[in-house]
């Protein structure tokens, strides 16, 4: 029914969020000293949101974030010792090792043997490149597109490189604003599988199957069995 099934990679192939989070703490603890837990995360968020169109999404534009956020919270007082420690914990993330989600792997080489897959993300090109090969998983794809935003004209974009038509595409991934919303204003198909995890700028609210049209799975490993059903 598919010509092409595409999936996100961020906490939908491997895990991501949780890396951030951990990070994300480390540096709340890092200016306790400062300020209350509730005022440093609404100003990183604030800070975040403001960078995405000056760096996009990764952990490049996190780290750069983390920086501002601690220069203008401290008045100027984080040390060089303490930005080095923000710049370490973003070297850590990128090369930290790639740990894939449960049944990722035989779901794919399963799917392999009967349908043409891709890998459709967003964020920082090397880090996203870099992350498929640690992953092991580069060999079912035939095609990786990183884009610096999941929206209609971008995923119309990829689909017109590839020649594939939205009514025999389906996309699969974890985030209803990027991976769902957008591929279903296409009139693609598109399967929703939750991650535990939801990154604040990731959110939308009064979202559901019944209104927009879309399936949910608990894991990647139900998805074979789907496509036996569609």
């Amino acid at each position: 029914m598919f010509d092409v099934i595409a999936f996100d990679a961020d906490d939908t192939l491997w895990h991501c969020e949780r890396d951030f989070q951990a990070v994300h703490e480390s540096f709340l603890g890092l200016l306790s000293a400062f300020h209350e837990r509730e005022w440093i995360e609404a100003r990183l968020l604030e800070t975040e949101r403001r960078n995405l169109g000056t760096f996009g999404y990764g952990v490049k534009g996190f780290v750069i974030s983390m920086i501002e956020t601690a220069v203008e919270l401290t008045e100027g007082r984080v040390t060089g010792q303490e930005i080095q420690r923000i710049v370490d914990w973003g070297k850590g993330m990128v090369h930290g090792p790639v740990e894939t989600l449960p049944g990722v792997a035989e779901t794919l080489e399963t799917l392999a043997k009967s349908h043409k897959l891709m890998v459709i993300t967003k964020g920082d090109l090397f880090d996203q490149e870099s992350k498929v090969a640690r992953s092991g998983l580069g060999g079912h794809f035939s095609a990786v597109e990183v884009v610096s935003e999941k929206t209609e004209a971008a995923y119309r974009a990829v689909l017109a490189r590839h020649r594939v038509h939205p009514d025999r595409f389906l996309m699969v991934g974890n985030s209803l604003k990027s991976d769902i919303l957008p591929v279903r204003g296409l009139g693609a198909r598109a399967v929703h599988v939750p991650y535990p995890l939801t990154w604040a700028l990731e959110r939308v609210e009064g979202v559901s199957p019944a209104t927009h049209g879309y399936q949910v799975l608990e894991s990647l490993a139900d998805l074979p069995g789907f496509l036996q059903t569609t």
